[in-house]
């Protein structure tokens, strides 16, 4: 499903995932009182302004007035969820907990660190996490119900052509610069030297945490290079089998004693040693603390080096860089395809440049397309420093929507059309099969969905 499908479809979801701070108010310092009923589940006074306070502290602007169009939202949201528990709309714990632990962790990146979070909404990390948890479940499950009701709806070439023919030439959307690059990687050789430096470092954190003189939180805090989680103290909350990597999952589920500290864990990331938290059916929370073996400089020297001398016979012709990623690429998701870097966020190999790694954006700005770059390092997505060459394979400037060009990009924009249409007559429709109450107080609003008060 495309990025602005899901942009378009988050309005809902906005005050459902994002809202923290709906559980940061003190409901003691609220006159508190039901301002709508929907069905038979009730919209609070304090919902409401807490929704609003958090929107305030987030700098999130409405058109109109926010004791207007915050209640109404949330009276959208609970029919979605009605609806969803008629068609059993679930989502599991893990997707749950994996969008629980985006949220905390962009929390602490705005706040400063774990303690100040605990101190803004006056709970503990785990009470935070716990409250957070049915807020983004239902965000998901809303998210999930959106999208069963539009699954259907298509668009056919002609309606993305009667699209572009009825809009006004200015007012077709900017398409920014995009490129297709291809990339190959290699990642310079550690010492065994290194390794066993690290190793030694891990042992002796094990020493400290079994002999007391240290808690493995502390320890984390000080030296883990897992940043996120070692503000926490190498907390990593509930994780499930498949939200972890295998090698560490398998001794993260196999341990039993809180006391107790693992042994060393190689990953992909690097090396761990992990302390159990507790374990809650098919989940576990742990500690861990990462080190990461360094290279040397020489070793980058001559990992850069290398990679030059592969640009260079590119660029004689003696093989291509399509067949020069094949074998020498590191980089295991690109070099089956060529090196062509896949885009995330749209699912095809197209990049604006803000969406490409920076490194990788800085280098090709000033190249051509079928040039082939001088070798870099980068940090990859495991944050590993590694050496690469890139080639820009395509570049298309930025310009006014065309259909013979972006297609693709207008059918989007039709389709995510359609089915906000969809969704709008979906809410229309079941407003009139639902109660509704709404306090006298608080329904002189010019509502975007007028059927909540019935004549």
């Amino acid at each position: 499903m495309s990025r602005y499908f899901k942009w378009k479809y988050s309005l809902f979801l906005l005050l459902l995932i994002c809202s923290a701070s709906t559980f940061a108010q003190n409901d003691n310092n609220i006159a508190d009182e039901v301002v709508w009923v929907v069905g038979d589940e009730a919209i609070l006074k304090s919902d409401v302004e807490a929704e609003r306070l958090n929107a305030q502290y987030n700098g999130t602007k409405f058109n109109g007035d926010p004791y207007c169009i915050i209640p109404e939202q949330l009276a959208v949201q609970k029919l979605y969820l009605h609806q969803a528990e008629l068609d059993s709309i679930q989502v599991t714990d893990g997707e749950v907990m994996k969008r629980v632990d985006m949220q905390v962790d962009n929390i602490i990146r705005q706040v400063g660190t774990k303690e100040k979070m605990e101190e803004y909404f006056n709970k503990s990390y785990t009470q935070i996490r716990e409250n957070m948890r049915e807020n983004v479940k239902e965000g998901l499950i809303v998210q999930k119900m959106q999208q069963h009701l539009v699954e259907g709806i298509k668009v056919t070439p002609s309606e993305v052509r009667e699209y572009c023919q009825s809009m006004p030439k200015d007012s077709l959307p900017y398409i920014p610069t995009q490129v297709q690059v291809e990339i190959l990687t290699r990642e310079p050789k550690i010492p065994q030297s290194e390794i066993d430096d690290v190793k030694s470092k891990l042992r002796e954190f094990t020493d400290e945490v079994n002999s007391g003189k240290q808690s493995f939180a502390t320890l984390a805090i000080l030296y883990s290079e897992d940043t996120n989680s070692a503000r926490r103290g190498g907390e990593l909350g509930f994780m499930g089998k498949g939200m972890l990597d295998p090698d560490f999952a398998n001794v993260a589920f196999n341990l039993n004693d809180p006391k107790k500290v693992s042994k060393i864990v190689r990953s992909e990331y690097g090396y761990h040693i992990i302390q159990l938290i507790e374990k809650r059916g098919d989940r576990v929370n742990c500690r861990h603390i990462l080190l990461k073996p360094h290279v040397d400089d020489k070793e980058m020297v001559a990992a850069t080096h290398h990679l030059d001398s592969i640009a260079n016979d590119i660029r004689k012709a003696k093989f291509s860089f399509e067949e020069a990623t094949t074998v020498l690429s590191y980089d295991k998701d690109t070099r089956g395809n060529g090196g062509l870097m896949p885009n995330e966020n749209t699912g095809d190999s197209k990049f604006e440049m803000d969406q490409l790694p920076s490194e990788v954006a800085k280098v090709i700005d000033k190249m051509n397309v079928g040039e082939v770059s001088r070798a870099f390092t980068m940090i990859n997505a495991k944050g590993q420093e590694i050496c690469a060459i890139v080639k820009l394979k395509s570049k298309t400037e930025g310009h006014k929507a065309d259909l013979a060009d972006d297609y693709q990009r207008l059918r989007d924009i039709v389709l995510n059309k359609l089915r906000e249409k969809k969704l709008d007559q979906w809410i229309l429709e079941k407003q009139q099969k639902t109660y509704v109450r709404i306090n006298g107080k608080w329904n002189k609003c010019n509502f975007k969905y007028p059927g909540w008060i019935k004549k």
